[in-house]
């Protein structure tokens, strides 16, 4: 039998509307600014730092002495050349000083998303084997009672109660200051540095994962195929989790997704607190010092990588279930 598309999926082609929509408003905004463009781009501060001739190139690189249509055909073909700007704060390309902590922040969401997809899933399969027992009653009423705090909340208290009262973990940085560390020693600090932080961002972020895996894992065992694997004699693990839990799988893929976006906003906190070299200590520092080019070229930067996560994950709905149609 055929198999029944029951479940769309979002074409490539709508993430390159969304992108496009986002560019455009991206270009539009500081132009629709009264006075200068390069005063609504820049700011008054800037501009008092800026020389003159600094100013007369940013002016060509910009074509704002050109209409508008101009301006935006060399705003997207500077984009493709991957100059998003000049930072006048940093005195560097807006691009550059975005690479230099980009790598810090993916390696903070990624561990992040991946720990908190793995643990809401396995938790979700035990808790949903387990329904109204003691086991699952303790994981609903804790996971649910730490989901109620924001990610920075429990950063704070995570870094007052480990890294001040305990002094088990530091206080802020990615890495140890002149330490000189290299090979196994240069991993074992980075871990170290990312405990907390961490820590925070997946005990908030799995509970989306582990109600959907919970609520899956009690319909799924209903199912007349979970009774005949029992009855074939299948042991409680092997039904649980290569029966039941394969078919969990993709509410799960959805629930990353979904937490995706979020999960990234909660990192830029994050690393505020714990005064972590990512993204989100960048974006503070360009807020703190009006450095406008550079806080449009992070959340450009952020917008795309959003895009990009959950479009990959939309391609793995179809590797996942293959009733999961293409739209044309």
């Amino acid at each position: 039998m055929p198999v029944i598309k029951t479940i769309k999926k979002t074409s490539p082609v709508n993430y390159a509307v969304a992108l496009f929509i986002i560019l455009t408003i991206n270009f539009i905004i500081p132009r629709l600014m009264p006075g200068d463009p390069l005063q609504a781009i820049y700011g008054n501060e800037a501009l008092l730092v800026l020389t003159p001739e600094l100013q007369e190139e940013l002016c060509r690189r910009f074509s704002l002495d050109r209409p508008l249509g101009e301006q935006y055909a060399a705003y997207l073909f500077s984009l493709c050349r991957g100059d998003l700007g000049y930072s006048y704060f940093y005195n560097a390309p807006v691009l550059k000083v975005i690479s230099g902590f980009l790598p810090w922040t993916l390696l903070l969401t990624g561990l992040a998303s991946f720990l908190s997809t793995l643990s809401g899933f396995f938790l979700g399969v035990e808790s949903g084997s387990r329904r109204g027992r003691a086991l699952d009653q303790c994981l609903l009423g804790g996971i649910m009672f730490f989901s109620g705090f924001p990610d920075f909340f429990v950063g704070i208290i995570l870094l007052l109660f480990f890294g001040v009262f305990l002094s088990l973990a530091p206080l802020s940085g990615a890495l140890t200051p002149y330490a000189g560390h290299s090979g196994l020693m240069l991993v074992i600090d980075i871990l170290h540095h990312l405990a907390l932080p961490l820590t925070a961002l997946v005990m908030v972020r799995l509970t989306a994962t582990y109600l959907m895996t919970r609520s899956a894992m009690i319909t799924t065992l209903g199912e007349a195929f979970i009774l005949t694997a029992r009855a074939k004699g299948c042991p409680e693990r092997t039904v649980r989790y290569r029966h039941a839990g394969r078919n969990t799988l993709l509410p799960v893929v959805t629930a990353a997704g979904l937490q995706f976006a979020h999960l990234v906003t909660g990192t830029l906190f994050i690393e505020i607190v714990f005064s972590y070299p990512g993204l989100g200590s960048l974006l503070y520092n360009s807020l703190l010092t009006r450095d406008y080019p550079l806080m449009a070229g992070i959340l450009l930067i952020i917008t795309i990588v959003v895009l990009t996560i959950n479009l990959l994950l939309d391609i793995l709905y179809s590797k996942i279930d293959p009733r999961v149609a293409q739209c044309m």
